[in-house]
């Protein structure tokens, strides 16, 4: 997990053009690379979220009344990283384009 953050954090948070032709030489179908993107992108969103909130929880504190709510700033500061990094396609994507998502057509590999 830590892999993709270090990845994340040198890619450009902005939406970039791509290329559909660089996506459809890979697979040979836009639409076979679309799901590929968006499966691996799934997976990213959930590990991170798996990730953050167990570095969340090490901050937790178990109270009786809701009016003490308690700021931590080394709780901040794991949220405001967290929040600077990439959107998940924008890493997924870029995966993809490095060649660094190993896929399987599972109709090709029963036949």
């Amino acid at each position: 997990m830590s892999d993709i953050k270090t990845k994340a954090q040198g890619l450009d948070p902005n939406i970039q053009p791509r290329d559909v032709m660089e996506l459809v030489d890979k697979t040979g179908n836009i639409y076979e690379s679309l799901v590929i993107i968006s499966k691996r992108a799934r997976q990213i969103s959930s590990d991170l979220k798996w990730e953050i909130q167990r570095k969340l929880e090490e901050f937790a504190v178990s109270t009786d009344t809701i009016e003490e709510v308690q700021e931590n700033k080394e709780q901040i500061e794991i949220s405001k990283f967290y929040e600077r990094l990439p959107n998940t396609a924008i890493i997924a994507s870029n995966e993809f384009m490095q060649d660094e998502i190993h896929w399987r057509n599972v109709e090709d590999t029963e036949q």
